[in-house]
């Protein structure tokens, strides 16, 4: 007998995860640290879908709800980890590459959970749960709950009508990535059908920064480094730049997309030193060439991600860090227009 295809394993999954949910009454629904739109969209989603079919059901992230998605209803249901573990019968890793990334308290209150289920669109994600429905051809994890939650016929309530949509929404640079695709755009108009205020969630997501945050804008400008060739970008956060200006960690959410726009970059980064965290710094890497694999990139140095988005988390300092990945860059970037 022939192995299944990926589609149909795709299905059979789908079922699986069906059983599991029909079969179990408590539910807790973890995301990565520093989440971002993806993240939280992707728990409250599924936390309200499970909710509206009776489910118990707890929202924990490791750093919490950022305060610039505090506006999505539901989003108050979304709390840092207890104390103590939260004695549930599954729980869901959610838009996750690898265990860790959720961090030890959120791990901890995971502790006496029966089953894991890992839901995700990452590239690099290492399929540590019981379950793994793992697709890389999604630009969002948000939108491979959608065709979850809809394939099951569980109910898609307001709060995860919306969430859906900011997920996909953030994930896709507000469907300009080159990921987003016929299926991206068909399922946000369904959601814009069935009552979405396309506008107002758009206004909200994208026109309500703090003004800290192009304090920081400011900040990271008079950091800017611009390749020989015009083919590489970078700039980089200082922690006496973070202390100074009060930010929060989602203040830099989507800002390496200004570098990533300029005419001719193919490779944008940005450097970030990590507070309180043993002198670890964070890189946010973006290509807009296929052909430079910024996930084959991060993952010399532990990271992952997409082909065009990727991250790591490395040792410091900071000039240290920024010299090696700038070199595994440059030769990435060398043998894509040599080849």
């Amino acid at each position: 007998m022939s192995d299944p295809t990926p589609a149909a394993e795709h299905s059979a999954t789908i079922r699986r995860i069906g059983d599991i949910i029909q079969s179990h009454q408590s539910f807790l629904l973890l995301s990565h640290v520093r989440p971002d739109g993806d993240a939280i969209g992707s728990q409250i989603a599924l936390g309200c879908s499970l909710i509206a079919i009776g489910k118990t059901v707890h929202l924990v992230n490791e750093d919490g709800l950022p305060e610039n998605l505090a506006f999505l209803a539901g989003s108050h249901l979304v709390t840092p980890p207890p104390v103590d573990p939260i004695g549930v019968d599954v729980v869901f890793a959610l838009d996750n590459a690898t265990e860790s990334r959720l961090g030890e308290a959120a791990l901890k209150c995971a502790a006496d959970r029966r089953i894991l289920v890992n839901i995700d669109h990452h590239v690099s994600n290492t399929r540590y749960g019981d379950v793994n429905l793992i697709d890389p051809t999604s630009p969002a994890t948000g939108q491979i709950l959608y065709e979850l939650i809809t394939a099951l016929g569980m109910p898609l309530p307001p709060e995860s009508r919306d969430a859906i949509y900011v997920a996909i929404s953030t994930d896709t640079g507000s469907f300009q990535y080159p990921s987003t695709t016929a299926r991206t755009y068909e399922i946000a108009a369904g959601l814009i059908r069935s009552g979405l205020d396309v506008g107002a969630i758009n206004s909200k997501t994208y026109d309500e920064h703090p003004y800290r945050r192009l304090e920081l804008m400011r900040a990271l400008l008079n950091t800017l480094e611009l390749s020989a060739d015009g083919l590489v970008a970078h700039w980089d956060l200082r922690e006496r730049t973070r202390v100074e200006l009060a930010l929060r960690p989602e203040d830099s959410e989507g800002l390496i997309d200004t570098i990533r726009a300029i005419r001719g970059v193919q490779v944008a980064l940005f450097f970030e030193e990590l507070p309180g965290d043993e002198g670890k710094i964070r890189v946010s890497m973006r290509s807009k060439d296929r052909r430079i694999d910024v996930c084959r990139i991060a993952l010399e140095f532990g990271g992952g991600g997409h082909a065009l988005a990727a991250g790591i988390r490395m040792l410091g300092p900071l000039e240290a860090a920024k010299a090696r990945v700038l070199d595994a860059v440059r030769r990435a970037v060398d043998s894509a227009f040599t080849d």
